[in-house]
């Protein structure tokens, strides 16, 4: 079992920056690739970026390239989401999730956290 949980979401303007992290206990964190999910009321889940085990591959979705960043401590059992530049459609919550590969299908990872609410105005 992993056990993940969710910190630093909030409420920001247009255009400004969070930093989501995503603590992990358990098994082994650097076993597990991991990514980063929201959901937006009325909507489906969405993958919004994952991580390889080593870090050393990233995947983000169309709508937040070049805007938000993962990113993990091994060390730390952590992984990051710095998310900049953000906009009204940011709008959800977001969950963080374990998995044995990096994948883009959330039915690959196994283990969730309990999500933390990210809220932009206008």
């Amino acid at each position: 079992q992993v056990q993940l949980e969710e910190s630093g979401g909030g409420l920001v303007q247009a255009g400004g920056s969070l930093r989501l992290s995503c603590a992990a206990s358990g098994r082994t964190f650097s076993n597990y690739a991991m990514g980063w999910f929201r959901q937006a009321p009325g909507k489906e889940r969405e993958e919004v970026a994952a991580i390889t085990r080593s870090g050393d591959s990233t995947y983000y979705a169309d709508s937040v390239k070049g805007r938000f960043t993962i990113s993990r401590d091994n060390a730390k059992n952590t992984v990051y989401l710095q998310m900049n530049s953000l906009k009204p459609e940011d709008t959800a919550v977001y969950y963080c999730a374990a998995a044995n590969f990096m994948s883009a299908r959330i039915r690959d990872y196994a283990y969730w956290g309990q999500g933390t609410q990210v809220t932009v105005s206008s």
